[in-house]
């Protein structure tokens, strides 16, 4: 819950932060007459505003607290692991910032504002049902519209010639380099594949194209199971893929096994952030050394995997090949692509440097 004191009178409300943010302890009522220097003072401070003005105004002052933000220099650093850290430190700060203009949400999940866009079919998405009045950050709201409209249009995939319709939290498959690999990759056997951590279903909807007569496909995270489910139904695609809860592997072996693990070994700041970041690459590791047990004699494993983290002083290539090497693994071939996403030619990003030398590649890893 969070807690108020309004018109003298004390209030509270359902919190939600699907970043896991807590409520904040300090809250203040502000309208249109707050000016955005004020406004930014007080969330740097850590006092948050609940907004009882045009929510369009707010929109336009979240606007402004962005600029002020962005305008205050980030330290910088020639060694790359530390000009990540103050990279993620410099998002952390922005994040906290920005989330401090809120937004009531009645208990049918309408905003009680002036101009206030309808959100609730969004809300309903994300949240589910309702269980009273809440309070949500500017911020997290707009986010939700967002994710609803991608969830509308979908993302084209090239490759299937079709869409992808990625849910909110669910990692969507706009980087489509690795789908390439995938797609040009020689097939072990069509008979039988498993996609671990399947996120939206792309990589088993792309091998069920290819004619694996039957697939596979894990998550942990429900959200990502519901969202593969419904992509592979669209795609027409769910007679010939099974979608699993699993932590990595299912039950049995298989002839071919697909991972896409996330690519940057750092603690992710939200739920999120879990499609890209991997604390101490545990996903990677336990790919690697669940995978002999689960490859069927002559079988491939597939790793896709950008060396991201390599050029940001994350892991060492040496570090990859010692698990490879310590799983009973060795590597048949390697196909490499170099990414094509617009933050390559970003000069003012502070990893500038590191996505240059990305370089995304498909081991095709089996049995030693």
């Amino acid at each position: 819950m969070i807690i108020w004191n309004e018109a003298g009178k004390q209030c509270k409300a359902v919190w939600r932060s699907e970043s896991g943010l807590p409520a904040p302890k300090k809250v203040v009522i502000a309208d249109d007459t707050l000016k955005a220097d004020v406004a930014y003072r007080l969330a740097c401070e850590g006092t948050a505003l609940l907004w009882r003005g045009d929510f369009q105004n707010a929109r336009q002052l979240l606007i402004a607290l962005s600029r002020r933000v962005d305008r205050k220099p980030s330290k910088t650093s020639a060694v790359a692991s530390e000009a990540f850290n103050l990279h993620r430190q410099a998002q952390g700060q922005r994040a906290r910032v920005l989330a401090m203009i809120l937004i009531p949400l009645n208990t049918d999940y309408s905003i009680p504002l002036g101009r206030a866009p309808e959100v609730a079919l969004a809300c309903h998405e994300v949240y589910g049902k309702s269980g009273g009045a809440s309070v949500v950050s500017l911020r997290e709201l707009l986010g939700l519209v967002g994710a609803h409209e991608w969830r509308k249009k979908g993302v084209e995939i090239p490759v299937l010639e079709n869409r992808i319709y990625p849910h909110y939290g669910v990692f969507s498959p706009v980087r489509g380099e690795y789908l390439t690999l995938v797609n040009n990759a020689p097939l072990p056997s069509t008979e039988l594949a498993f996609d671990i951590g399947t996120g939206t279903g792309v990589l088993a909807a792309l091998l069920a194209q290819r004619g694996v007569q039957r697939v596979i496909a894990t998550d942990q995270d429900v959200r990502a199971l519901r969202c593969a489910k419904d992509n592979l139904v669209s795609l027409g695609f769910d007679a010939q893929v099974d979608v699993l809860h699993a932590d990595l592997f299912p039950q049995g072996r298989a002839p071919l096994i697909v991972c896409n693990p996330p690519w940057i070994p750092a603690r992710p700041s939200a739920a999120v952030e879990f499609a890209i970041y991997d604390p101490a690459s545990q996903m990677l590791r336990g790919f690697l050394a669940g995978l002999p047990e689960h490859l069927s004699e002559g079988g491939e494993g597939w790793l896709i995997l950008s060396d991201i983290a390599e050029h940001l002083g994350l892991r060492t290539r040496d570090e990859l090949l010692q698990w490879i090497h310590a799983a009973g693994l060795r590597v048949i071939d390697k196909a490499d692509i170099k990414p094509h996403h617009p933050k390559i030619a970003d000069t003012s990003d502070p990893l500038h440097a590191a996505r240059k030398a990305e370089t995304t590649s498909l081991w095709r890893l089996a049995a030693s």
